[in-house]
């Protein structure tokens, strides 16, 4: 699903959590995350931390049962000051448990596609780090740096995620609101890679490489990424640009949020 490897997915998550605790720290404990509204700076820490922690459980215990799933969850600091500390802490742990002897362990994998459970895992620990360290800067009012190939293989996560039986069987309203008629979209990461998007009456699937498509969004990894995942506007991300109908570009996104996280 992505071509990064392990190690440097690990890196990346470290690196991208550090970021995160920074921006959190300028942006103070009750400050209103812009990109998520309903969330808290502090609330915003809370989740990414319990998250890594809950997910390095999960792996270090190799459940399978989806039943067995942890129950308790991290707690965070009272003190705003020992934010860094813990989040470098459930980065540490995350990375440590998706250790290259876990890789093929047998994990229970969300997604139910052709990953390993730590493979999937890794990657969605990944996303929660850019993401929601993008949420975290917008907060302190600064800028983010999503490299390339880090950005690329989260589009590809993305899309995975959204046309997995997971997301049918949760999301089913999404799952059904981008199904169509052979639509194409198609998303050109102009310093990474390529990505086309067909949307059929039994749901929509998706493939790497280019092809004549009824939409082309194009421009750099990193503004691709949070359009995709509804951080920036589809017309207010840096340097993109779209050919073709606009209006299934825009669909799509609509159609395809996420749960709160």
């Amino acid at each position: 699903m992505s071509e990064l490897s392990a190690e440097r997915v690990r890196r990346a998550i470290v690196e991208h959590t550090r970021h995160l605790a920074d921006s959190a720290a300028a942006a103070g404990r009750e400050a209103v995350v812009p990109t998520a509204p309903e969330w808290t700076v502090s609330e915003l820490v809370e989740h990414v931390g319990q998250t890594q922690h809950w997910v390095a459980e999960i792996i270090e215990r190799r459940i399978t049962d989806p039943t067995q799933l942890p129950t308790e969850l991290a707690v965070l600091p009272a003190e705003a000051g020992e934010w860094p500390a813990w989040l470098a802490e459930s980065a540490e742990r995350i990375t440590s448990a998706c250790s290259d002897d876990a890789m093929d362990a047998p994990v229970f994998n969300a997604a139910e596609d052709g990953r390993t459970g730590t493979q999937f895992w890794l990657t969605s620990m990944l996303n929660e780090a850019v993401v929601h360290g993008f949420d975290a800067a917008k907060a302190a009012g600064r800028s983010v740096d999503v490299e390339p190939d880090v950005a690329a293989a989260l589009i590809g996560n993305h899309l995975a995620m959204l046309t997995s039986a997971t997301w049918e069987m949760r999301r089913t309203e999404s799952a059904h609101a981008i199904r169509g008629t052979g639509e194409t979209l198609q998303l050109v990461a102009t310093d990474s890679g390529a990505w086309v998007v067909e949307r059929l009456p039994e749901g929509a699937t998706w493939h790497v490489g280019t092809q004549q498509a009824d939409v082309t969004v194009s421009g750099p990894a990193q503004s691709l990424l949070l359009a995709l995942t509804r951080r920036l506007p589809l017309a207010e991300a840096p340097g993109l640009t779209v050919t073709g109908d606009t209006a299934l570009a825009e669909h799509w996104i609509t159609n395809t949020p996420h749960l709160a996280g």
